[in-house]
């Protein structure tokens, strides 16, 4: 019996894809517990809908996060920090500061853990910071730190 996948299982496949298993396992255990359901023509055209969907918001994200990243390319954040003697930082900047900066300055949301630092900004001076913010599209943002 053909059976449509709406769970990953372990050992017999993915969600949405399309498997042969005997009967009585598709009766007893994978119908009963919603794991599947028969591979008829209805349920067949519903799992296409659903593919083709899923494909257009996917493609629909993708186009706003890029969007998104070439507004970004243009924004320069500035943060005031205070300076010890010899011109050295109190603590540094980190993603959570740049984020809030973001938001504060150009509007811009975008959650901390999207910012990609290597470590936090210990110095004074330009720094080029790269925030994912599609699987796909990455953009850098310019920041500015200066004396407080």
């Amino acid at each position: 019996m053909e059976v449509v996948l709406l769970a990953d299982v372990k050992s017999l496949g993915k969600k949405d894809q399309i498997v042969t298993v005997n009967d009585g396992y598709a009766r007893n255990f994978l119908f009963p517990k919603k794991l599947a359901v028969e591979a008829t023509k209805a349920n067949l055209n519903v799992l296409k809908q659903q593919l083709a969907a899923a494909q257009r918001l996917a493609e629909e994200q993708l186009e706003q996060a890029r969007a998104q990243a070439a507004q970004l390319e243009q924004v320069q954040l500035r943060i005031p920090v205070k300076m010890g003697a010899g011109g050295k930082l109190f603590g540094a900047v980190s993603s959570k500061e740049i984020a809030e900066a973001l938001k504060a300055q150009s509007g811009f949301e975008v959650d901390k853990k999207k910012i990609l630092l290597e470590e936090a900004i210990k110095t004074v001076g330009n720094h080029e910071v790269e925030l994912k913010l599609h699987r796909e599209v990455n953009a850098k943002i310019r920041v500015l730190v200066e004396e407080a």
